[in-house]
C-alpha cells in the first residue's frame, strides 16, 4: 500500500494552473484522520463520527485501520501496518510512547480520542482560522494522471512530503469474531492506498503529473516530515 515515485522525475516548474479544480474557489479542508480496527469495541461509535464527518465539504475526513489488534480475534481486512506505522510517526513526533484506537488527528498536528466529538469539532474550527502557507490544486490531467500544483505564499520550512491518498466512500462490513463480533459496521472514506511521492522544498512552485487511474476519490497532502503539521489538503472525488 505504501510506495514512492521519484519525485525529480515528475517537477517542473512554473505558476499555478488557472481551470477547474480542487480547491480552486473555497476554503481550504481541515484534514482529519481516525486510527481504527475493526478488532477494536471502543472504535464503532468513532467510526460513526467519522462518517458524518466524511459528509462536511471543509473536511477531508480519512479512515486509516491498523493492524496491532488483529491478534485479538478479528483481522482487520482493510488494516495494514503502514497505516499502524504512521500513527506511531505521529506519536514520535509528539513525544508519546503509546498510540491507542480510536486516534483522531487534526490537520498533522493535534491528536484526541475519536470517542470525543465536541473536541474534534471544537478543533477543526481552529484550524480553519489558520492562514494557509502553502496553495494547492488538483486537475485531472487525462489517461488517469492528475495534475499536482502547488506554490508556498509564506516560507513554510521544510522540507515538505507529498502524499497521494485513495479512498473508499463507503463499506459494509460482517464482523463474526473478536470484540465486536455478531456487528455489521459502515465505515467510510476507507483508506486503501497511500503513497509517499517525494519532498519538496518550497523555494519553487511545484507542479507535477502522478498516476491515480480508477474512480476513487484521490486526496494530496502537503505535510511536514515526522508525519507533522499539514500544510495543504485537496480532493477530488
Amino acid at each position: 500500500m505504501l510506495a514512492r515515485i521519484g519525485i525529480a522525475a515528475l517537477i517542473s516548474l512554473g505558476l499555478l494552473s488557472v481551470g477547474a479544480s480542487a480547491q480552486a474557489d473555497q476554503e481550504p479542508p481541515v484534514v482529519v484522520e481516525l486510527f481504527t480496527s475493526q478488532g477494536c469495541s471502543s472504535c464503532p461509535p468513532a467510526d460513526a463520527f467519522l462518517s458524518l464527518l466524511a459528509e462536511r465539504e471543509d473536511v477531508i475526513a480519512l479512515g486509516f485501520h491498523v493492524d496491532y489488534w488483529d491478534y485479538i480475534g478479528w483481522r482487520d481486512v482493510f488494516g495494514s501496518p503502514a497505516f499502524s506505522a504512521r500513527q506511531k510517526g505521529y506519536a514520535r513526533t509528539a513525544g508519546r510512547r503509546s498510540i491507542y484506537t480510536p486516534q483522531m488527528i487534526v490537520q498533522g498536528d493535534s491528536d484526541v480520542v475519536g470517542t470525543h466529538p465536541m473536541d474534534v469539532t471544537d478543533l477543526i474550527s481552529s484550524y480553519r482560522e489558520v492562514p494557509q502557507d502553502v496553495l494547492l490544486q488538483l486537475q485531472r490531467a487525462g489517461d488517469g494522471m492528475i495534475r499536482i500544483s502547488a506554490k508556498a505564499v509564506r516560507n513554510p520550512g521544510g522540507p515538505l512530503v507529498i502524499q497521494l491518498i485513495r479512498y473508499d466512500p463507503e463499506a459494509h462490513v460482517d464482523i463474526t469474531r473478536g470484540e465486536n463480533a455478531g456487528q455489521k459496521l459502515t465505515y467510510s472514506n476507507v483508506v486503501t492506498d497511500w503513497r509517499v511521492l517525494g519532498e519538496w522544498d518550497a523555494s519553487a512552485p511545484f507542479q507535477a503529473e502522478v498516476p491515480a487511474k480508477g474512480e476513487k476519490p484521490v486526496v494530496v497532502l502537503i505535510q511536514h516530515k515526522g508525519p507533522g503539521p499539514i500544510e495543504a489538503a485537496a480532493r477530488l472525488r
